[in-house]
């Protein structure tokens, strides 16, 4: 039987504010256990949350980056389950009236753009964390996270493949990157998501039965888990069983997903309106000042790119993948002029570079300055492709300038033509039979002349204008 998956993500993603959503409390993460922590977000007897303005702002960034319509009218419910990280035994979120909703995203999907849909974007309150004694069969509870302000973001059951939704993921990832609103660091959970994922037969219209996954902490690792999800459900289906609607973590070491608990359904946690925080109230004017608020988003700013860098697509898609790696090579390119030239050292060299040593753009010894200033050398003749080629290691290790290295190193190209003419009458004297076989058709032995005179100045010689005389030198 041929199946169709179908998959919807729900990401959330921690806001980049100083302070906690309904709290003073830092969001600082890495702080000792239960010390970013205040009668608020420990959940104690007659305290009242106070939201956090600009939690809501980011929010909204989010929203309009994603072409979703914001809500006139927003509220908080409470989420109610008892877990030991969850100190007031309800978590604050958002149910019937969220802050937006019927947004959409566009997939570059087999050349053509899919449309994938956005069902809402809401605001709620992180729990805590549970840490487990390896030693002893006891467990701790960390409180920092708690109150620590999240977005989730609501798929439609839109993508058909592991690979669309792990496009999806990446989309959404590099608009909050963009945005600022949020680090989308996975590894310290900032940026997560579960995916709720099922197959149905070919042609059929009604969605098959469900599961949920959870514990993805990487793109690859959320399309490994689909796969084999959908593997699991195939099997399963095939073999007359039926597919049981659940939630399964994924474990990475094993390859598998194992289940956790039967799904719950929205009823299962009795939301009801918090009593404590009043509806909040969203005018057209202050939408109007978060959109003009927003920054060139990656899209944009790839299309831009190659209409006025004219550099492929690929490029474009490499260089604006992250933000500060588009802000570097702008930088290169403003400096040198020299578009394509600034695209192939930055995705080339630069990058395998950072890629080595596990670093980010931001932290490249190599200035946007000092690349452009060896752009700009190669193309005033003073220094080869090979040169830089040798040059530029030595930049990234030691940070100095071009300039500096070509002087300790006494690299400068020899462009003199005399001295050239010199070198090469010498070449041409010292292998009269070379020269022969080349004026008798052996067209070949060209690149044995150029590479005896490269030799002979030690790769300091302008290839170019080698060529150039070599060619008028040879002609007899």
């Amino acid at each position: 039987m041929e199946f169709e998956t179908v998959i919807g993500l729900e990401v959330h993603a921690q806001l980049l504010t100083d302070t906690k959503i309904f709290c003073g409390c830092s969001t600082k993460f890495g702080g000792a256990p239960n010390s970013h922590t205040c009668p608020v977000c420990l959940g104690l007897p007659g305290v009242l949350p106070v939201l956090n303005k600009k939690v809501v702002e980011f929010a909204m960034k989010m929203s309009l980056a994603t072409n979703c319509v914001i809500n006139k009218s927003c509220s908080f419910a409470r989420k109610n389950y008892f877990y030991p990280d969850l100190p007031k035994g309800y978590q604050i979120s958002q149910f019937a009236y969220p802050l937006s909703e019927h947004g959409y995203i566009f997939l570059d999907v087999d050349g053509a753009q899919k449309k994938i849909g956005l069902t809402r974007i809401h605001m709620e309150e992180d729990a805590g964390k549970l840490m487990h004694d390896e030693h002893n069969p006891v467990s701790y509870v960390d409180l920092n996270r708690a109150g620590v302000p999240l977005i989730e973001i609501v798929s439609e059951p839109d993508m058909r493949s592991p690979s669309e939704a792990a496009d999806y993921l990446k989309r959404l990832h590099e608009i909050l990157v963009y945005l600022e609103i949020c680090d989308g660091n996975m590894e310290e959970g900032s940026f997560r998501c579960d995916a709720n994922v099922s197959i149905r037969p070919m042609g059929q219209k009604e969605y098959g039965t469900r599961a949920e996954l959870k514990n993805m902490n990487s793109f690859r690792n959320v399309q490994r888990a689909l796969e084999y999800e959908i593997k699991r459900q195939q099997y399963l289906v095939e073999c007359g069983g039926k597919v049981v609607q659940e939630t399964r973590l994924w474990d990475d070491a094993s390859g598998v997903s194992i289940s956790m608990r039967s799904k719950e359904e929205a009823h299962d946690y009795r939301y009801f309106p918090d009593p404590d925080l009043v509806p909040i109230l969203v005018d057209d004017a202050w939408v109007e000042k978060i959109r003009r608020e927003l920054p060139e988003l990656p899209l944009a700013k790839r299309e831009r790119f190659i209409k006025d860098y004219q550099i492929p697509e690929y490029d474009a898609g490499v260089l604006t993948a992250d933000k500060a790696l588009s802000q570097y090579y702008e930088e290169v390119v403003k400096l040198c002029g020299k578009p394509k030239q600034a695209s192939n050292w930055v995705m080339g060299d630069v990058l395998r570079f950072l890629n080595e040593d596990k670093r980010d753009i931001r932290k490249c010894p190599i200035t946007a300055v000092a690349l452009a200033d060896m752009i700009s050398l190669i193309e005033a003749g003073k220094i080869s492709g090979k040169m830089a080629k040798d040059i530029i290691p030595d930049m990234y290790k030691t940070g100095l300038s071009p300039q500096k290295i070509i002087e300790e190193k006494g690299l400068v190209q020899i462009t003199d033509e005399g001295e050239l003419i010199k070198t090469l009458t010498a070449i041409i004297e010292s292998n009269p039979g070379q020269v022969a076989d080349y004026r008798g058709g052996k067209e070949k032995l060209f690149g044995f002349f150029v590479g005896q005179a490269m030799k002979a100045t030690q790769g300091k010689a302008n290839p170019q204008l080698v060529n150039d005389l070599l060619k008028k030198m040879l002609a007899g």
